[in-house]
């Protein structure tokens, strides 16, 4: 299994909304590096729920992946933000996963909170200029992180 970190604006769709509908399509990605991130992800992957846009950011919870990469429905929806008229059915462009809900935090793990442990510090969501909306997460980092919320990883996965 292997572990990522799916950031996202609380205001369009929150740890709370992950919950109430249970499983979300991880849509409206329209980045080539995020693309082909979510390409490598497998059902059952693990991934930290990060509200981004708010402050303070921070890690809310846990979802994780209960569809592997398929074509992301919004490139094709003309009533869509994410709409990609260049997308062709047959050759799509962009692709997403599926994500379910599994935990929230007892607390936000704010980012500041991260920065400050020696241990994280190649983590992509603390260096500079990094701003994936999907990016992997090491086993070393998932305990750690876990580890602060008090939870084993056998819980956690």
């Amino acid at each position: 299994m292997r572990h990522w970190l799916f950031k996202t604006e609380p205001d369009a769709f929150s740890i709370d909304d992950l919950a109430r509908v249970g499983r979300e399509e991880w849509s409206g990605v329209r980045s080539f590096q995020a693309r082909n991130v979510m390409r490598e992800m497998k059902l059952g992957d693990r991934g930290f729920f990060y509200h981004s846009s708010v402050a303070p950011p921070g890690i809310v919870g846990i979802c994780e992946v209960v569809a592997e990469a398929h074509p992301d429905s919004t490139q094709f929806d003309r009533a869509s933000e994410y709409y990609d008229r260049s997308s062709k059915r047959s050759e799509p462009k962009w692709w997403c996963v599926d994500v379910g809900f599994v935990e929230k935090f007892a607390r936000m793990i704010p980012l500041e909170e991260l920065r400050t442990l020696p241990e994280l510090a190649y983590m992509p969501l603390l260096r500079r200029g990094q701003r994936l909306s999907v990016q992997p997460v090491t086993e070393h980092e998932w305990k750690r992180i876990l580890a602060l919320e008090g939870i084993r990883p056998s819980r956690g996965a």
